[in-house]
């Protein structure tokens, strides 16, 4: 156990806490079990590791920070270690990819039930299936979804502008005055260019070149190890699966036709539907439907799109600037908002009741102006003129 204080300090010792995202204050780390989910690279080991660093200082004592495919547990259990760790005074594990020990779910319900004081923090792939683990924690997780930056934390992390969050509604009524309060601020329009390349996830490091390298990585790792362990995608298909990614990415917005999808594939019409809903799931694409309320289990989506915007740069598709366009603000309002298929009136209906339509600066009101509470949010702009407001202004709502 001594070389799994190492490690903490280690580790802890190594993370920066001058750029901290605002979802450390809105977590409850004092509850006994916390969740926090995400895709891969979107800085939920960070988080952890900052948290711990400012709560807790470097030292393995009352917290102990693990990285859970550890050469520690291939001879130690998690039930082991929560004992000895409460046994030396401890009082808060932190157990980074628990997705990684096989029997997590059945172990940490145990721990809570032996140990009523300590508390446990853990985080996991966004394909992990709390509600239907082996173990009912439901009734006991808190659980938290950890996205890629927002423009507007894109904006904090890399450029130092603190910009404050405007829920949707304020963006819709008070557009003149927020306008007028990042433009004090910045030149928002060349910075949200850079943005849709390369500031969704939080480790740009000024290369593109090895940034768009990371984001393959990522695909990479869904595919080839996550979906086959959570969702039940065969190794075989693992290459069709990144056809199927790359054909969307030539494709979105993509009207799904499964015929000619599963002969292009060589699958049938069910699996195809099951890889798409897994994806999905994965955080790799965001799938729209006409209405969200009557969706049922693999019922054919409207509209396709990658889950954001960089991930169309990375995948050599940099030019398909309408679709990126929507696929931001698909992006964005998806968080904390329903984003449905416009279908036949706008792009986009937002929370049942709000028809947005996505486009450049030239876009024009006449496949909207017959609808109430309806919006442009148009690309190149940096005020809004009327109801045409700036594109960015949808990454302000987290």
């Amino acid at each position: 156990m001594e070389s799994l204080f190492r490690k903490h300090k280690m580790l802890i010792s190594q993370v920066s806490t001058d750029i901290v995202r605002e979802m450390m204050n809105t977590i409850k780390w004092e509850k006994q079990l916390v969740a926090i989910r995400g895709s891969r690279g979107v800085g939920k080991t960070t988080l952890i590791r900052q948290y711990i660093k400012k709560k807790y200082g470097l030292s393995a004592g009352e917290a102990l920070y693990c990285v859970m495919d550890s050469m520690y547990f291939t001879n130690h259990t998690l039930l082991d270690l929560a004992e000895r760790f409460h046994m030396m005074g401890g009082k808060h594990l932190f157990l980074d990819e628990v997705h990684r020990y096989p029997t997590w779910s059945r172990e940490i319900k145990e721990v809570i039930d032996l140990y009523p004081d300590m508390k446990i923090t853990f985080t996991g792939s966004s394909l992990i299936q709390i509600l239907n683990a082996d173990a009912d924690l439901s009734r006991r997780v808190l659980s938290y979804t950890m996205e890629g930056l927002s423009f507007r934390e894109f904006l904090h992390f890399y450029k130092g502008l603190h910009i404050p969050v405007y829920n949707l509604d304020d963006i819709l009524t008070c557009y003149d005055d927020i306008c007028d309060e990042v433009n004090n601020r910045c030149r928002p329009q060349p910075l949200f260019e850079e943005y849709l390349k390369v500031g969704y996830f939080p480790f740009y490091d000024g290369d593109e070149e090895e940034y768009y390298s990371r984001i393959e990585n990522v695909i990479d790792f869904i595919v080839g190890q996550e979906l086959t362990q959570f969702c039940g995608v065969d190794v075989a298909n693992i290459r069709k699966v990144k056809a199927l990614i790359q054909f969307l990415a030539d494709s979105v917005p993509y009207e799904l036709n499964v015929a000619k999808l599963s002969a292009r594939l060589e699958l049938n019409k069910h699996t195809v539907l099951s890889y798409i809903n897994s994806l999905e799931r994965a955080e790799l694409l965001h799938l729209l439907y006409s209405n969200s309320k009557t969706i049922t289990r693999l019922q054919k989506p409207d509209k396709i799109y990658l889950h954001d915007p960089n991930m169309f740069y990375a995948l050599g598709y940099g030019e398909k600037i309408g679709t990126i366009r929507e696929c931001f603000l698909v992006n964005q309002l998806s968080v904390g908002h329903t984003v449905e298929y416009g279908k036949t009136q706008g792009d986009f209906i937002i929370d049942g009741d709000i028809t947005i339509e996505v486009g450049g600066p030239d876009k024009s009101f006449e496949q909207v102006s017959d609808i109430p509470n309806s919006y442009i949010f148009a690309d190149r702009i940096e005020f809004a003129v009327g109801k045409k407001l700036p594109l960015w202004m949808a990454g302000l709502v987290y």
